[in-house]
This record gives structure tokens, C-alpha cells and sequence, in this order.
């Protein structure tokens, strides 16, 4: 009995330097793969030209989904999403130019390219802002599978946005690949994004 204990105990301790041998691999299917999430469409981006996913062929993707006026959410987690594409920038430079930031608005009565312009170049000098009619923005995020609806209209007047809060990292070809934590830390979104942009 005591020299199976000892062969167990042996073959653990054999396992040990295999367990902590570094970052474990990502896994091999992304955990969106075969999701039904995104597709074509053409807008207006923030220099008031059409912009379609066409001119986003060869680059992964990051998608978020928000308006400029939102008061809180959407201007910390562009914040977050820009930092850690900063801070994969400051690491591997090369990997982080083949990641775009895109915003996209669910506001298009306010939201236009002028505005966009000033908001997207708050965070990103790469980041792309879209805007366009509402049946453009409506078809889009069904695409993404967004929810949005215009809320209640605040004192003083104007109105906020009800919305999805979500980020979608997008592949070369447009395929889902895995949402990024854009309520995390600039290091854990760029940890996300080291594991999957290739």
C-alpha cells in the first residue's frame, strides 16, 4: 500500500512543473464562434463619408455600441476599450495595429459626424465612429443582437438611451470571437485581446 501512495505522490509532483508552466493556451474554439452576430451594412462615419464593413476587411474588430451624450457607461468603457488597446500598443505594437476600435451610435438624431469626430478622437486616434439613418442603425444592431430604445426625456429637456453593453471582438472576416471585458482594466482587456488577435 505505501509504495502506491509513494507512486501516486511521485507522479503528482512529476505533474507539478507541466501545471505552472506559464499562461495556459487559449482555448481552441473562440467563445463566439458559430454565434449569429454581425453581418453587412453601410453608414456615415465621423468624417462624413459611407463606411462599410468592407473597409474594415483584414482587421479585427472591436464593436461597441453607445451614444456620445450617455452621461456615464459608454464614455468609461470607450475609455477602458482605448487604454487597453494602448496598453497592447506599449507591448506588441505590431499585433495592436491589426485591431480597429469602432463606436457605433444608437443615436443618430444627435449623434453626428461632427460630433462623433470630437468624441471618438477623445480616446483613439484609430478609433471610427458611425452614424446613419435610423433604419441603417436599427438593421445594424439587430445584427449584433443590441437592444436600444430612446428612454424617458430628462428635466431641463433631452433624453437619455436605454441600451446594450456589450463589446464584440470581431475577426479579419467579421465572425464573433469573444466579448472584452470593457468594464475591466486596461490590462485585462489587453490580456483579452493577446489571446485571440493572431
Amino acid at each position: 500500500m505505501n509504495q502506491i501512495v509513494r507512486f501516486a505522490a511521485a507522479l503528482l509532483i512529476a505533474a507539478l512543473p507541466i501545471a505552472c508552466s506559464g499562461p495556459a493556451a487559449p482555448p481552441a474554439q473562440a467563445p463566439l464562434e458559430g454565434a449569429r452576430i454581425g453581418g453587412p451594412f453601410t453608414l456615415i462615419d465621423q468624417n462624413g463619408q459611407p463606411f462599410s464593413e468592407r473597409q474594415l476587411a483584414g482587421k479585427y474588430r472591436i464593436m461597441y455600441f453607445g451614444y456620445t451624450f450617455c452621461p456615464d457607461v459608454c464614455p468609461v468603457d470607450v475609455q477602458n476599450l482605448a487604454a487597453g488597446l494602448h496598453v497592447l500598443e506599449g507591448e506588441d505594437a505590431e499585433l495592436a495595429a491589426k485591431v480597429v476600435p469602432v463606436f457605433v451610435s444608437i443615436d443618430p438624431a444627435r449623434d453626428t459626424p461632427a460630433v462623433l469626430k470630437q468624441f471618438v478622437g477623445n480616446f483613439h486616434p484609430r478609433m471610427i465612429g458611425l452614424t446613419g439613418s435610423p433604419a441603417a442603425i436599427t438593421a445594424m444592431a439587430k445584427a449584433y443582437a443590441i437592444y436600444f430604445k430612446e428612454g424617458e426625456s430628462q428635466p431641463g429637456g433631452g433624453y437619455l438611451m436605454d441600451h446594450s453593453r456589450v463589446a464584440y471582438l470581431m475577426s479579419p472576416e467579421g465572425k464573433p470571437i469573444a466579448l472584452l471585458p470593457h468594464d475591466g482594466t486596461p490590462q485585462a482587456i489587453a490580456t483579452e485581446l493577446e489571446r485571440w488577435v493572431r
